[in-house]
Parts: C-alpha cells; structure tokens; sequence
C-alpha cells in the first residue's frame, strides 16, 4: 500500500511537487481554499480547505487519517504557511515543524525577537504602534528604513522609508495588509541580497541554494521593494559564500527547525552577513521546484517530501553535484489594458529557455506594481556560465512585448 501525503497549497508552484510526489508512487491529497486551484488536476484527492485555516485542516486531516486512510506526511507545497503545516504534524504524530516554530516563522516580530535572542545577526527592528512611534524611529536611526507588515507575504505592504516618503500615509498603508494589524520597522541593510534554501537533518545542515537577488528594479517601484529574479552560481567569494550559508543554517536551528527545509532572505554587510527572515517551508518563486536543481543537480522537493515522511536522507545528497549558470527574470507592464502579447513565439525558440510563462490576456487589466504577486509573468534560463544565463533571460525579457493601452 502506497503513503499518502497531504500537500498544503495547490497553486502553479505546487504542481512540480504533486508531479514528484506521484513520480515517488505516493497518494497525493492536496488542499487548497481555491476550487480551481491548478494542482487540482493532478491530485489524487482535493480538499477545498483554505491553506490558512489551521485547525479546520487538522480535523480535515483528523478525520482521514483515522477513518481509514492514514496520511503519512504533510508538506507545504510552495506555500508559506507553516503553522497550518505545525499543527496538522502534530494532530498525526508526525514529522514536522512544532508549533511554536510555526508561529515563529508566520509573524517577522516574533520571529526577529528569536533572532536577536539567539545571537544570529540581524538588522535591528522594534514594533511600530503609531505614526509618532514611527516619526520617533526615523528621528533618532535616519533614513532609510523599512516598513512591512509582521504577518503578510510575496513583499505585500513592505517600504522602503526615505525623505521622500509621507510617513503617515506609509503606516497606514503597510498596516492594511497585516491580518493582525501590526507593523514593524527595522533597518534598510545596503549590499548583496541572497536567497538561501538549507537541507537539515540529524544533527547536519547544507544550503545547495544560494540565489544573488536583482534589485536592479528597487528606485523604479520605490518606495514598494520589488526583486527582479536572480541569478546563480553566487558570485560571492567562496569565504563569503560560506559565512551566508553558516548563518542561515544557524538561523534556521534558532527557530527549531532542525529536520525540513529553510528558506532564507540574507544581506551580505560591511560587517558581515545578516538574516532578514527565515520561513520554514519550500520556497516559492520555482527556486525549489526548478532552480536549484537545474543548477545543482540536488533533488530539493524530493528531500523534502522524504523529510516529511519521516524517512533518513544522506547528507551527500544535499551538497550540489554541479554548480550550472541558471538565472530567471519577471515581466513587469506598465499599468493598463492589455492588448494582448507580441514574440512569444520567437521567444520560445530561444536558446536556453527553460520556462517561460506569461499570464496576461487581452483585455486585462494590469494594476500600478506594489508587491511580487503582480509579476506578469517570468522567463528561467540556463547557460554555460551565469552571465549567459542572466544575457539570455534579459533577452527574453526584452522579446517579449506585453502590449498595453496604459492608464
């Protein structure tokens, strides 16, 4: 009789991961709030939950697991939400983050407060409560600064504070999208951003993703912090390299995560590297599903899922095999109507495209770029050195033509 694993989130993004699980002749339940989530398709059974409703999930769960079909594992399938995934573990018995870990890595106050207690370098924070409080941070650090949310995603209400920015309108604006209500302020950290992505278990740690951040893009969206893909190997020396590998791995144990994955935000300062967050799940953004394995040859997702099966993974199999040029770019359009999309087809031709997707039809409307889940769409590529795959994605970028009747 094959396992079953319960996989949180059905998105596009989800899908490689269901496709693995199967491909390891595993019983696919997949949940999701979404009744036309894409990985519903490819699911061998649906659950219409919401992935942030913890305990209806559990007793969903509760209810499978001693009816007659045990689950064996649960994962969060590229979706950030893991204290859904913490208390569903521990309803079953099974492997996975606690739930303190899960409250931990769902609220960035919290989770900075863990931090700084542990002794990981961090950028300082404190919680911001009124626009005064706000005015009093900039008064006494300067600018700039960053405003988010504690409990938000995908860079959602997250500023960039400089002297250009109406510090009223920017509290307001970035509590709107806290479920909780709460923001915090922290320092904005100049240098080499980095993506991280860490294999731990038994008492080993190995980070095979290492992922230079673009942000060439940060004055044009300002004061919204909007990435623009990124790239990889890291061109990082090999001594820095390992000082950002070091400290997301130590972050990663600070918060309780010692068997999983961690996905890390790292800056890379004039005194060192410091952590801006940690989540405690698959990262998204095909870093995971495609990226890293491209790049590395390393099976991410399917570590992963025998992680959370509770099954022993070797640590040779989390050191990359190879370090590939792999780089992916985003399509941003001015804000409008779209007329529909021009070189597609060309640009599938390409050399070294991997994927390529764009989800802008005629007649949509695109909105004014304030966070990453309004990405129009995105090339990956590979080449026989980084820079050619980072030439190739920027050619892409520049074929494809969204064309728009802008607002």
């Amino acid at each position: 009789m094959s396992k079953t694993l319960l996989l949180i989130g059905g998105g596009v993004e989800a899908i490689p991961v269901i496709k693995r699980a199967k491909a390891m002749q595993l019983h696919a339940i997949v949940a999701d709030g979404d009744t036309n989530a894409p990985g519903r398709q490819y699911a061998d059974a649906f659950w219409i939950i919401s992935t942030y409703d913890a305990l209806a999930m559990a007793k969903q769960a509760l209810a499978a697991h001693h009816g007659g079909h045990p689950i064996h594992g649960v994962l969060a399938a590229c979706a950030d939400v893991p204290l859904t995934v913490a208390v569903v573990a521990q309803a079953l018995g099974l492997p996975g983050p606690s739930i303190h870990t899960g409250f931990l890595t769902s609220d960035k106050l919290a989770m900075k407060t863990c931090l700084h207690e542990a002794g990981v370098p961090i950028p300082w924070f404190a919680a911001v409560t009124s626009v005064d409080m706000l005015h009093g941070y900039v008064a006494r650090y300067g600018y700039p600064l960053v405003l988010k949310p504690v409990d938000s995603r995908g860079a959602r209400g997250v500023l960039r504070l400089t002297s250009d920015t109406n510090l009223a309108w920017a509290y307001v604006y970035s509590q709107q999208f806290s479920p909780s209500g709460h923001v915090m302020v922290e320092q904005f950290l100049p240098g080499p951003q980095i993506s991280t992505e860490s294999i731990l278990c038994a008492g080993w740690a190995e980070t095979p993703g290492c992922i230079d951040r673009n942000y060439v893009k940060l004055e044009a969206y300002a004061p919204h912090m909007i990435e623009d893909g990124g790239e990889q190997p890291t061109a990082l020396s090999s001594a820095d390299h390992a000082a950002v590998c070091t400290v997301a791995e130590q972050a990663a144990h600070a918060l309780g995560i010692y068997r999983g994955t961690a996905k890390g935000d790292v800056v890379l300062t004039k005194s060192g590297p410091k952590v801006i967050e940690i989540a405690a799940r698959l990262s998204g953004g095909w870093m995971s599903t495609r990226q890293i394995p491209l790049a590395t040859g390393v099976d991410m997702v399917g570590i992963a899922i025998r992680l959370a099966l509770g099954e022993d993974v070797t640590r040779d199999e989390a050191i990359p095999k190879y370090h590939k040029g792999i780089a992916i770019r985003y399509f941003w359009p001015a804000p409008g109507r779209s007329n529909g999309i021009k070189g597609m087809y060309a640009a599938r031709a390409f050399d070294g495209i991997v994927q390529l997707d764009v989800g802008v039809k005629s007649g949509d409307i695109i909105p004014v770029v304030t966070n990453h889940t309004q990405r129009a769409g995105y090339v990956i590529t590979t080449g026989a050195t980084r820079d050619e795959a980072v030439a190739r994605a920027e050619a892409v970028v520049r074929m494809v033509h969204i064309d728009m009747e802008t607002a």
